[in-house]
């Protein structure tokens, strides 16, 4: 006889098959987590967060991220049983082709999922960046009776996660800035991949997280339900810190000869033991089934979360009326374009002849900070040098909220997923800045931005080799390609201050993909003809004298302005070539064919491009008789003037290049 079960167990129950069914269908995925995890799960979406499926963009819902992403099956089945439009179809086709459930959480493509996970620690590390969001957007628009902006951001993270780096970046930032809106259950199940975390992972968490300057509670059992909502409670009440709740879970539970061990952590239960844990979790029912009374106590649960937010829509209507202006404010940084009151045409005017793109993206940052207030940002300890502080707008901080400056420290890679956090939150323009080398620290995060189709902004700085002195471990060579090759990613590298304009506005207009823009330390001159057409990517600098030029020379950054001295003095020489500026190859790329064949005619075949670093993307605009000078060694200490002309990255190189080509060609 089956013994009598409350609604909230059999809940989860349900949830621990819908997971082991889902991966068995697969035959492929991480059943352990979300057989483990599933009360927390269950007992944050049903008595505490705030949320409401059918409107599940809502501004002021609590945000969830399922940092321990491998599990997602526990976040699939928590949006089914909640209202989420996610069909027991979709469970059953859990890793299929164009499946609303891939393997691993995905932003945009799942309704109800915050953000992409699956790398550990980006789900934690980006969390930091929503609750900053909320203290921020709280600063601006929270009135007496109007608490407009009040959620909170909910984290479930593994011990994997918390091996991660870059959860300790993160973790430490959000300890110093008091982030008393962020809660983050750790399923303290100690199992990886490889065994028993003992064999790697022996540290004192709990001090650890102390130290840090957070809360840390802990739930002796995860399957303690009343012990795990008390501590929730308990973390809500605690608006300075932070807090961990180290919730003790077993791996696999209910799997009677897997659960606690490795085994089941990422691979199906197979069909026996799938048996012998329905048997062991007296569950009667056919597979893929909610029962009639879990899916009663879930919509009654859904209606409560419906009342809250029709409260806070009554509670914005009252708002619009008592508060116009911070009311329309509102809807302009939630949902309005960022340069609606930016004089785009202005800002290409400067009376300056020599520039480093650092120095004019200082000048252009500063000029547009004051328009466009939501605008949010700064540098991992290299403000003075990225030259990304933005004059008069306060630096954030527990004590201000309201500063737009944010001191990431020397943190690349959590700098990376906070910006991601802020820009998924809404209502932020959010950028973060560190010398072009460093990208590597963080590409993982920016990948995640292009995965995602978010309007991340970088700005990386010290772009070549130019960067002289401090010699080959700060001289990037193969960054710029690298970030390139990242699809859905606008990679920008203006030559001169107008270029620097032309980016800055389109990294602005671009909201489905994150944009980098790849700045020189080192002064440029501010070329004639430079000017608005680099907003389409590539165009032509310098155009050739007669009917149709005898080559095409093209670059990007620094190196244009040798182009341009080689055009001069081939000109001089009997061979006319056109030059063509290509700050960002793939804006390019995407202009219609009519365009590109303008500026790259098919009919001249010699070609070459010039850029400091390594040249594979120039290949699909040289052709079979194109050829590229630049870099496939590193460089050196020296002054950069030095370095660039000790590697060849010269107007003579062009120059001798060129005729080569053009004689063999005749």
């Amino acid at each position: 006889m089956k013994p009598q079960q409350k609604t909230h167990e059999l809940a989860i129950t349900t949830i621990r098959m819908l997971a082991a069914q889902a991966v068995q269908a697969a035959n492929s995925g991480h059943p352990g987590m979300p057989l483990g995890a599933a009360p927390m799960g269950y007992t944050l979406f049903k008595e505490l967060m705030n949320f409401d499926p059918n409107h599940p963009y809502w501004d002021n819902r609590d945000r969830f991220v399922l940092s321990a992403g491998h599990g997602s099956m526990l976040q699939y089945a928590l949006l089914h049983l909640f209202g989420y439009p996610l069909s027991m179809d979709d469970l059953k086709n859990f890793r299929q082709w164009g499946s609303k459930t891939p393997g691993h959480p995905e932003f945009g493509h799942t309704v109800g999922v915050e953000m992409t996970t699956g790398p550990l620690g980006q789900g934690l590390s980006s969390a930091v960046g929503m609750a900053m969001a909320e203290t921020m957007l709280a600063a601006e628009f929270n009135r007496p009776g109007f608490p407009v902006v009040d959620h909170y951001t909910y984290v479930i993270a593994g011990d994997g996660d918390l091996m991660e780096g870059i959860t300790s970046e993160a973790s430490s930032l959000a300890g110093h800035l008091k982030l008393g809106k962020l809660i983050v259950l750790y399923d303290d199940n100690s199992i990886t991949i490889d065994g028993k975390t003992d064999i790697t992972f022996t540290e004192d968490v709990k001090k650890r997280y102390l130290a840090y300057g957070w809360q840390v509670l802990e739930v002796a059992s995860g399957e303690d339900t009343q012990a795990i909502l008390s501590a929730l409670r308990r973390a809500r009440r605690q608006q300075d810190k932070p807090t961990l709740i180290k919730v003790k879970t077993v791996i696999g539970f209910g799997a009677p000869h897997m659960a606690g061990t490795s085994k089941v952590h990422g691979a199906p239960l197979g069909e026996v033991e799938l048996a012998a844990m329905q048997e062991n979790l007296h569950w009667t029912y056919p597979p893929f089934t909610v029962p009639q009374e879990v899916q009663e106590e879930c919509k009654s649960a859904v209606r409560k979360k419906a009342r809250i937010h029709k409260k806070w829509d009554a509670m914005m209507a009252a708002y619009e009326k008592a508060e116009p202006e911070l009311f329309a404010k509102y809807e302009q940084w939630m949902r309005g374009k960022l340069l609606k009151a930016v004089d785009t045409q202005a800002l290409y005017e400067t009376d300056q002849k020599k520039f480093s793109t650092r120095k004019a993206s200082q000048s252009i940052l500063n000029q547009l900070a004051p328009k466009i207030p939501n605008l949010v940002g700064g540098s991992a300890d290299l403000a003075g040098s990225n030259l990304t502080y933005m004059q008069e707008m306060g630096d954030y901080s527990p004590e201000n909220r309201s500063g737009r400056n944010i001191r990431f420290g020397v943190r690349e890679h959590a700098m990376a997923a906070i910006v991601n956090g802020m820009t998924l939150h809404g209502g932020l323009k959010a950028f973060g800045s560190t010398f072009l080398i460093f990208s590597d620290y963080l590409k993982p995060s920016l990948r995640l931005s292009a995965l995602m189709g978010i309007g991340a902004l970088y700005i990386f700085t010290h772009d070549s080799i130019a960067v002289g002195e401090d010699g080959p471990t700060h001289q990037p060579i193969e960054q710029l390609p690298s970030l390139q090759m990242i699809p859905n990613h606008y990679v920008f590298r203006p030559c001169d201050y107008r270029e620097a304009c032309a980016s800055w506005i389109k990294a602005l207009e671009i909201s489905t993909a994150p944009c980098s823009l790849v700045l020189s330390r080192q002064d440029l001159p501010i070329l004639e003809g430079t000017g608005m057409e680099a907003e389409q990517g590539g165009y032509v600098l310098v155009k050739e004298q007669k009917d149709a030029p005898d080559l095409i020379l093209m670059g990007s950054g620094s190196e244009v302005q040798h182009l341009v001295a080689a055009q001069e003095t081939l000109l001089q020489e009997g061979i006319d070539a056109r030059v063509v500026s290509m700050p960002c190859l793939r804006l390019f790329q995407e202009q219609p064919e009519k365009y590109k064949e303008a500026i790259l005619p098919k009919a001249v075949k010699v070609r070459i491009a010039m850029e400091a670093g390594l040249g594979q993307m120039w290949a699909p605009f040289l052709g079979k008789k194109g050829e590229f000078i630049g870099l496939d060694t590193f460089g050196a200490s020296a002054p950069g003037d030095v370095v660039m002309a000790r590697r060849g990255i010269t107007p003579a190189a062009v120059v001798e290049r060129a005729k080569h080509l053009v004689g063999k060609n005749k």
